[in-house]
């Protein structure tokens, strides 16, 4: 039973549990009439502590699609922590008022210090540079409807691997399925952390690193690409001389299989040129619809409305 648990990090589910949300997800896709008042009398916090469009938004469309109602905030400024209050007071006062909480914040830990103080399902949005598990399950949700399941691929993740937390939550995840191989590209700078690939070796994953994403492209059933993070960097000049180190566009596409699929968290900046876009293979904006649908069913399952 999903009802009242906590999502902090990808693994805090079992393997039947993802494929059980991934299902009454894809039940949505089909029939979303069916469900549009489970949630009747509910209510979901959106607590932003960091800027934030599509894991937000989408959050607040679920609920609303569901029929519940949403209150929050997305600017850490319009709440009483700018008056000092900490964070397990506000979760404290926050959770008496609502049925479930979905939160972001840029220190890392701070989503499971929150559901230490809740009475209610937090949920973490993101926790700086740690774990993104809803991003997760979307991505998830779009391999499965994509690439037919989560087991045999060969999945390259490129750009900012040592701040990106949707790849670290990503290989995280997918390293419990059978038969995954991962290629990590990237500079040197933006390496993929230690405590990922010692997680890897421990679990007997298969894993490549490499610095030009053309000398991989070909072997790829599955592209996630990342923004460089601005405001993952302490010093700027660092950020200018690293933000271009790669950009997919039709030339690179070229040396890709024909099925392989191109996903991104989003934001990007110009990591993916537009032109890419009318490619069948990229699958960036169908993930946007997929985290709705992959949020809705979470949302019912915490609540423990279905």
């Amino acid at each position: 039973m999903l009802k009242g648990r906590h999502l902090i990090k990808p693994n805090d589910f079992s393997v039947s549990e993802i494929d059980e949300i991934c299902s009454l997800a894809e039940q949505i896709i089909v029939d979303p009439n069916s469900f549009q008042d489970v949630c009747r009398g509910k209510i979901l916090a959106t607590l932003f502590f960091e800027p934030s469009t599509r894991t937000r938004l989408s959050f607040e469309a679920a609920m609303l699609h569901l029929g519940g109602a949403v209150e929050g905030f997305s600017d850490a400024s319009n709440s009483s922590t700018t008056k000092g209050e900490s964070l397990a007071d506000t979760i404290r006062t926050v959770s008496s008022y609502v049925d479930v909480i979905a939160m972001r914040n840029p220190k890392e830990g701070a989503a499971l210090l929150a559901s230490r103080y809740s009475d209610c399902p937090v949920i973490n949005a993101g926790d700086g540079g740690h774990f993104h598990p809803t991003q997760t399950l979307t991505d998830m949700l779009t391999i499965r409807a994509l690439r037919g399941g989560f087991e045999g691929h060969t999945i390259g993740f490129c750009g900012d691997l040592k701040f990106g937390r949707t790849v670290h939550s990503l290989a995280e995840a997918m390293s419990r399925y059978k038969n995954n191989k991962y290629v990590f590209i990237s500079p040197a700078e933006l390496a993929v952390p230690e405590y990922i690939t010692q997680y890897l070796d421990a679990s007997d994953i298969q894993y490549t690193t490499a610095e030009r994403l053309e000398d991989v492209m070909g072997d790829l059933d599955i592209l996630y690409m990342t923004r460089v993070q601005k405001e993952r960097f302490f010093n700027e000049q660092d950020y200018i001389r690293l933000k271009d180190s790669y950009i997919l566009d039709k030339e690179k596409m070229t040396l890709a299989k024909n099925n392989m699929i191109v996903l991104h968290p989003l934001p990007r900046v110009n990591e993916i040129s537009p032109e890419v876009d009318s490619d069948p293979r990229a699958a960036y904006f169908k993930q946007v619809k997929y985290g709705m649908y992959v949020r809705m069913a979470l949302i019912a399952k915490l609540t423990g409305v279905l």
